[in-house]
């Protein structure tokens, strides 16, 4: 493989033809020069330039080689450059995902405030399931993604704290827990708890829906919805209850569930979440956008 000092060399003294003004243009002694191409022309086996005196000429090898290796050499400039506005710049498409209308609603904001700071990025809002949102996330589908935390994982990295909100329980309407105003966590060592799918992390899995109570009663396991509705269906068909946020009492009233709030759990904390190795610029900021839109709202 040609080192990246020969190549320069190489480019630059084939359209100089002069070993001086190649050494002013790549800021190295002519000495340099001379030693580096007489090396590249050692790994050839022939002459790439015939010198004279007087002159510097091309050889008939030398001339292919200056064909060929230009335009591979101006692509992979390009392709650096590509890679450098990707990262750096403002430019292009940012993908964000979301589950839940409140999702949706707090995504529009703040895509708002970050266009306005940033037009030439566009930026798409997709609507995942709940069993889509961590593999969109992990393959690339998307660049970020609003969702609940803790997510603990060792190729993710979690923004700061958006919204916290109470949770409450939702039971079937004509469950005994339909009747009460409030619940403790205690309380679900009585139940079927619904379980969120494994495709989210352990860590997330294990704040929505524990295994046991904090003094340690074992809670009941039950069946895993891939979405939302369907998790709420089978809340109304009996089949279990599940935790969720405030927001969902105003954005999904249905008529076969109750929502009681859990007046000791902890608050349900929203973030959004990106790969560690996609932590560009542009990721960057519409965090930071974020972060400002909901403070303002406050």
């Amino acid at each position: 493989m040609l080192e990246r000092h020969e190549v320069e060399a190489f480019l630059v003294l084939a359209e100089e033809l002069h070993f001086g003004h190649t050494a002013e243009r790549l800021h190295v002694s002519t000495a340099r020069i001379s030693q580096t191409i007489n090396k590249l022309e050692r790994r050839v086996g022939v002459p790439l330039f015939n010198r004279t005196s007087r002159r510097v000429e091309l050889s008939p090898v030398g001339r292919q080689l200056y064909a060929d290796l230009r335009p591979a050499w101006e692509q992979i400039g390009a392709a650096l450059t590509s890679a450098i506005e990707t990262g750096r710049g403002f430019t292009g498409t940012l993908r964000v995902s979301f589950t839940g209308a409140a999702g949706g609603l707090l995504l529009v904001g703040v895509t708002d405030l970050f266009r306005g700071r940033h037009p030439d990025c566009d930026v798409q809002i997709r609507e995942a399931q709940i069993g889509e949102l961590m593999p969109w996330l992990q393959e690339g589908t998307v660049d970020l993604a609003l969702a609940t935390l803790p997510v603990r994982e060792p190729d993710i990295v979690t923004g700061p704290v958006l919204v916290s909100e109470a949770r409450f329980l939702a039971v079937p309407v004509g469950h005994p827990f339909a009747r009460r105003d409030t619940l403790s966590v205690e309380d679900l060592a009585s139940v079927t708890m619904l379980q969120l799918p494994d495709t989210l992390p352990e860590s997330m899995r294990a704040d929505r829906t524990p295994e046991v109570t904090p003094s340690g009663r074992p809670i009941r396991t039950g069946r895993s919805a891939a979405t939302f509705q369907e998790m709420m269906t089978l809340v109304g068909a009996g089949h279990g209850v599940f935790p969720v946020g405030a927001n969902v009492r105003r954005y999904y009233v249905r008529p076969d569930i109750v929502y009681v709030h859990l007046q000791d759990a902890p608050p349900l904390q929203w973030g959004l979440l990106w790969r560690t190795d996609n932590a560009t610029a542009r990721v960057r900021a519409f965090n930071d956008a974020a972060v400002d839109h909901v403070t303002a709202g406050r």
